[in-house]
């Protein structure tokens, strides 16, 4: 910044404030006293962050939520881990192929996402379990899992490893103590990443869920189809607390600095 003018330190402002804009409007509209969408402009009122309390829907699509995204993400990857060793070590027939397979929900529109999970769900006896929102969030955020933790093994330095081989040390603790920890920064962010793309999405989920496991942005989506009230920016300034919270909580035990500073060092 100290070598930025001006000019330059003025576009980044501007740039910032209309990237934070729409939140900072929600959250406002959320401490309103009114029963309409409107800023609080003589008071504040927190009587739609309690009026969540007669709505048990949105508290229990929150868990459904959070339990879906912390599992899909969590098999994404198992998944990507593997993929991502394989991708960046080997040079084998058919490798593009396999790294445009686990690329691919990426160029799918959700919509028809949705409704071939939909038609693929109900002939095997998933449609509406939590096990198929499971199994179509994977799909859908396994490709970012697998891009991180592929950038970081790909800048891996390999020496660190032959040099553990030498000292006679097993192919499982290799992979435990020397490649794990060198690919962590990957594999927390892709985890990351690929939590907050299930957390948010709404499209092909509508598609999927059933009345007892609605996600809380389906749950949303549908409460605003039949209602006009800032109950919903109360529940998203709630969304937005619980991450703001979260994000402090992981800089504290992990550094988000280690994470963009290692994922810097696999990109280039």
């Amino acid at each position: 910044m100290s070598r930025n003018g001006p000019l330059a330190i003025a576009f980044h402002s501007c740039i910032v404030a209309f990237m934070l804009a729409p939140i900072v409007v929600v959250c406002l509209v959320a401490f309103t006293p009114e029963g309409y969408l409107s800023l609080p402009l003589h008071e504040f009122s927190l009587r739609w962050f309690r009026a969540i309390a007669r709505y048990p829907e949105f508290v229990s699509a929150f868990w459904t939520s959070l339990w879906l995204g912390a599992f899909s993400s969590a098999l994404a990857l198992l998944v990507a881990v593997p993929a991502a060793l394989a991708l960046a070590r080997y040079r084998f027939r058919g490798r593009d192929l396999l790294a445009g397979l686990f690329l691919s929900p990426l160029m799918i529109p959700h919509v028809v996402l949705g409704v071939a999970f939909l038609r693929f769900f109900t002939q095997i006896g998933l449609g509406g379990r939590f096990a198929g929102l499971i199994l179509a969030h994977l799909v859908i955020v396994c490709p970012f899992a697998l891009r991180l933790t592929l950038a970081s093994a790909t800048g891996m330095d390999r020496a660190i490893e032959q040099a553990a081989i030498s000292l006679g040390a097993s192919d499982w603790a290799v992979f435990r103590r020397v490649t794990l920890p060198l690919i962590a920064p990957g594999m927390v962010s892709g985890w990351a990443l690929a939590f907050i793309q299930s957390f948010d999405e709404v499209t092909m989920t509508v598609f999927v869920a059933a009345p007892g496991t609605e996600t809380l942005p389906v749950r949303m989506f549908l409460y605003i189809q039949d209602n006009i009230d800032p109950l919903v920016t109360s529940v998203s300034a709630c969304v937005i607390a619980v991450t703001v919270v979260a994000l402090i909580c992981l800089d504290r035990l992990y550094g988000l600095d280690r994470l963009l500073v290692g994922q810097g060092h696999g990109d280039s």
